[in-house]
């Protein structure tokens, strides 16, 4: 176990520095002059001060120079400073807390919902429950979310008042509730239709049949031996969709105004603070890789037949 951790903590550095060097080169290449966003649409920037903005920022440094300097604050746990002289990662430090309960509700509802829904349509497979839960799995994938998200503010919102609907002013858990049941319907379908095939699979699998003509009960089985079995490639994919649903907040933040890493992020791609967006983006891709790790050892915690070199 220990050496696979370490294999895998080895494996994250060329991916880290792949991922990293893109989003470098992304935001390298972004439209647009950052020194006349520092100063301002409206006032005119000499060529002496572009020139003093440039070398305090090292935008006048090549390319690759520069990715060397983010590398080297980087090992040192430094995201780097804005635009605006703040550090970014007491930007982050201000909008991780915000992303992160988004990001858990999100994944707790699919966890919960998506689950539940799968392992009833699979106990209840050729019946009408099943055609219903597989019906409205394509309705919701059919629908974009973020018009399920304006809906959900007109209605829930405006309309009713049971729930805001921009801004964390009334606290954890009512002002991410709607936002993070507008987000849980991207892989709520995905969860529900994996969580049916691998539970089917196991329906008919031999060791049911064995633990059946030992006495077991349904519901032993049910949970006992066919959930456990079936959760492998579920666990699988919940982790990514954790990780996943890290970096995919942006446009549920903007929509519900929640001061997260998502929206500090397009604000930086919108002013071309480019630290901001190479900072938050890199963590992103961190915590991204640590979830993975996490993922590989439930595997053994879900089902100690697998063993990890």
């Amino acid at each position: 176990m220990a050496r696979h951790i370490l294999r895998r903590l080895l494996m994250t550095i060329p991916v880290v520095l792949g991922t990293t060097l893109i989003i470098f080169a992304a935001v390298y290449a972004l439209p647009g002059d950052p020194v006349q966003t520092l100063a301002g649409p409206d006032r005119a920037v000499t060529p002496a001060m572009a020139e003093a903005l440039r070398a305090h920022y090292r935008l006048d440094e090549p390319f690759l120079v520069q990715y060397g300097h983010y590398l080297a604050g980087l090992a040192q746990g430094d995201f780097g400073i804005d635009f605006n002289e703040t550090p970014v990662s007491s930007l982050i430090a201000a909008g991780w807390p915000v992303t992160v309960r988004l990001a858990l509700m999100t994944w707790v509802i699919q966890a919960l919902v998506g689950v539940g829904l799968g392992v009833l349509a699979a106990v209840r497979a050729g019946r009408a429950t099943d055609f219903a839960i597989l019906g409205g799995s394509t309705l919701i994938l059919a629908v974009p979310y973020f018009i399920t998200a304006y809906v959900a503010q007109i209605v829930l919102g405006d309309r009713l008042g049971w729930f805001p609907v921009s801004g964390i002013d009334e606290g954890w858990p009512r002002s991410y509730l709607v936002p993070a049941l507008c987000l849980a319907l991207l892989g709520v379908p995905e969860v529900a239709r994996l969580t049916r095939a691998s539970v089917l699979e196991n329906l008919h699998a031999e060791f049911v049949d064995t633990a059946v003509a030992k006495g077991a009960g349904r519901l032993r089985v049910l949970v006992g031996h066919v959930l456990r079995n079936s959760l492998i490639p579920v666990v699988s994919m919940l982790g990514l969709t954790l990780g996943t649903l890290m970096s995919g907040t942006i446009l549920i933040e903007g929509i519900f105004n929640l001061p997260g890493l998502g929206y500090q992020a397009f604000q930086g791609i919108q002013q071309h603070n480019g630290p901001v967006v190479v900072g938050i983006s890199t963590l992103l891709v961190l915590t991204f890789l640590l979830i993975n790790l996490i993922v590989d050892v439930l595997y053994v915690v879900i089902d100690p037949r697998i063993r990890l070199d």
